[in-house]
């Protein structure tokens, strides 16, 4: 078996024998900031494309700044690093890439000062992290989304996810397959740990970047193909919890999730209680952009294999 390789700590080592202490304070606090980037593999050109890279680079160093945090290298060389693991673990088949930053000191109390920071970087190979094939029939959550002023969902804190866990776990108990989340408010924020839009006949409507969401590269992926591919009315505003229920297409997006449709909510069919044609429309342009096969939004794409 060949040898899968991650960065760590200034070097690509065995993924096998990568270890971080268990005193580390990231493990026993949660001090951590992250991104989840896709690389799509396109058999046709034999080439492995990474999605957006720069962008969720940006938003990392964005969550470093919010909590304190070095983030050690600049957006390009993020890009090169993760460029050069892709390459060392040679996939041939979609992959997931995690970068990391976290507090490393060896020490009791969570203050974030004085404490130094490290960079993790791993990949794996990775397939559908939601069935896209059918339609999710989710909930309303009764656990309230963080907020910007507990734990700000704008940053991507490993330790905000005990939210997301408590959150998905207590919906697949009760038989959904995930849940639409609240904030203190009553009003609608996003899915678990996705984003969220509703289709009104040819209006993408989509929550606001103040409504305590973490601020998706794939929503505004969305947003922007809605627009100006498939010529779609697109509005970012407020979402009352009763419109969920009347929309006629809902759907989930994310770096895991991609494009994931939702037929049901709070056991309430939307439109025909299938998947919605602008969804599906949707669902099979971010494919072919992900995988570079659409010239506008080459861009996004990054070539690992030289």
């Amino acid at each position: 078996m060949t040898t899968e390789y991650v960065y760590l700590n200034g070097e690509f080592v065995d993924a096998k024998t990568a270890s971080i202490p268990v005193r580390n304070h990231a493990f026993l606090y949660g001090t951590s900031v992250f991104e989840g980037i896709r690389a799509y593999y396109n058999k046709e050109e034999d080439q492995l494309y990474a999605f957006r890279m720069k962008e969720h680079f940006e938003r990392l160093i964005n969550s470093c700044k919010i909590m304190h945090m070095d983030p050690k290298f600049t957006v390009d060389e993020f890009c090169a690093l993760t460029k050069e693991l892709l390459k060392k673990n040679g996939y041939k088949t979609d992959a997931y890439i995690r970068p990391q930053v976290y507090k490393n000191a060896l020490k009791i109390g969570p203050g974030l000062i004085d404490n130094p920071d490290a960079v993790l970087i791993f990949s794996f190979a990775m397939g559908e992290y939601i069935d896209l094939s059918k339609g999710l029939s989710v909930c309303v959550s009764n656990w309230r989304r963080n907020d910007d002023n507990a734990i700000p969902p704008r940053a991507k804190v490993s330790g905000s996810y005990a939210n997301t866990a408590l959150i998905v776990t207590d919906a697949r108990l009760a038989g959904f397959d995930d849940a639409i989340v609240l904030d203190q408010a009553g009003k609608v924020t996003e899915g678990s740990a996705m984003n969220l839009f509703l289709v009104e006949g040819d209006t993408l409507v989509t929550t606001q970047t103040t409504d305590n969401i973490l601020v998706g590269v794939t929503r505004n992926t969305v947003l922007e193909l809605g627009k100006n591919v498939l010529g779609m009315k697109t509005c970012e505003r407020e979402i009352s919890r009763t419109e969920l229920y009347v929309a006629d297409e809902a759907f989930y997006c994310g770096t895991g999730a991609q494009i994931s449709p939702i037929t049901s909510i709070d056991n309430r069919p939307l439109g025909k209680g299938v998947v919605g044609e602008h969804t599906k429309e949707l669902q099979k342009l971010y494919f072919d952009v992900v995988k570079g096969k659409v010239e506008k939004y080459k861009k996004w794409c990054t070539p690992i294999y030289d």
